[in-house]
């Protein structure tokens, strides 16, 4: 079987891929595999941290609600849970996920290890949910990580890149079920460029998408409110329900995408130069650019450690060549100090990567120390460590 993610774009031909459906099937997996294992999820990234000529784990097998608790508010699920699959069953127990993407097709597990996140000021990435996890080592070993057990794994793992074994669920922070309302609306950028610190400020959720060929933004705020779902629900911009109904949305066109989070305060600066280079230069890109912002954490390889941060994504359709473009996002993004998503599209070594997260050569200590003989790194980390 050939294993590809949910564009195409990348591909493992040469892999074996195998179905795990037990934690005592991945020990045995990573026991009988003698080459590089990788894990994969839904397939949502848009970098290749999944394409291997060793193995490929598919742990769909592994998803579900295995247990929540009310009076903490968290909840163990299964790695493979789609987050879609999580909003009903939580939401049965009065949980939900404090935040989440506007795409909700990702395995849980895959979101987390690359800091996926949604919008808003004062909401942090999936990876900062995190409480903990139960991981399988290279050498078989079930270990539970959180912040009590394993602590010189805990600030690590909460992003892993898949790299540091095979993780089997993690345990979330959620928060009690709660409604949102939320209001869409198109403006000029001129015309919107003035309101956006006070749409951040004043809004749970602010975000926009600037079109290039029209310099017209469909802007977009959410938040909480104690009025009763409204069903059907409306079409985006319009919806009032449970927030596992709001946050999603439908994006099905096959697209590539580059994302990079500057600080806060830089974030309207680097965006009008991005636009003015779609003005000037990519006259032809029809794809919008993503405009949203996300709260300062402690993970250590999150885009968003240690500064408040928006972020700012730019996007191509899968046909076509987006090198030259993303290339010249890429140079601007770094000129405001910009840390790139796990995720998606970047051209950093991990030199550059170094100089931009301070806890990475701590990241890679950890890293090595679970995995020393590099099972679990494929080509594309392995150039990322530098070796």
């Amino acid at each position: 079987m050939v294993w590809q993610n949910w564009s195409g774009r990348h591909r493992a031909a040469d892999a074996t891929l195998l179905h795990v459906r037990s934690e005592a099937d991945a020990q045995a997996r990573i026991a009988e595999s003698s080459g590089p294992v990788r894990i994969c999820g839904a397939g949502h990234s848009h970098a290749p941290l999944v394409p291997t000529d060793g193995t490929i784990l598919d742990l769909s097998g592994l998803a579900g609600v295995i247990s929540s608790d009310q009076q903490s508010r968290r909840a163990w699920v299964g790695a493979a849970s789609r987050i879609f699959s999580l909003g009903r069953p939580l939401h049965q127990a009065g949980l939900a996920l404090i935040n989440q993407g506007d795409i909700d097709q990702q395995a849980i597990c895959g979101a987390v290890a690359t800091g996926t996140h949604g919008t808003g000021h004062t909401l942090r990435n999936l990876s900062a949910a995190v409480t903990g996890v139960r991981l399988i080592t290279a050498d078989g070993k079930a270990l539970t990580v959180n912040e009590s057990e394993n602590t010189d794994l805990w600030p690590a793992i909460r992003l892993h890149l898949g790299a540091f074994g095979v993780i089997t669920r993690l345990e979330l922070q959620c928060r009690e079920a709660y409604r949102l309302r939320e209001r869409g609306w198109k403006a000029t950028f001129t015309d919107l460029e003035a309101d956006i610190p006070s749409l951040i400020e004043e809004h749970r959720h602010f975000e926009f998408f600037w079109y290039p060929h029209n310099d017209t933004a469909i802007a977009k705020t959410i938040d909480e409110t104690e009025d009763e779902p409204e069903y059907p629900l409306a079409a985006e911009g319009g919806r009032c329900a449970w927030s596992y109904e709001v946050l999603p949305n439908h994006r099905p066109d096959k697209h590539t995408e580059m994302e990079y989070s500057v600080p806060a305060a830089q974030g309207l600066a680097c965006f009008k130069a991005i636009r003015e280079l779609l003005q000037t230069r990519f006259t032809n890109v029809r794809w919008p650019v993503e405009y949203r912002t996300l709260a300062a954490d402690d993970v250590w390889l999150s885009s968003a450690y240690q500064r408040d941060t928006v972020t700012i994504s730019v996007h191509q359709d899968v046909n076509e060549d987006e090198t030259a473009y993303y290339q010249a996002c890429e140079a601007i993004f770094l000129a405001f100090d910009g840390r790139p998503h796990w995720g998606k599209v970047h051209y950093l070594s991990g030199d550059e990567l170094a100089r931009r997260h301070p806890k990475w050569q701590d990241w890679w200590r950890v890293r090595n120390a679970v995995d020393p003989e590099g099972r679990f790194l494929n080509d594309h980390l392995r150039r990322l460590r530098g070796g």
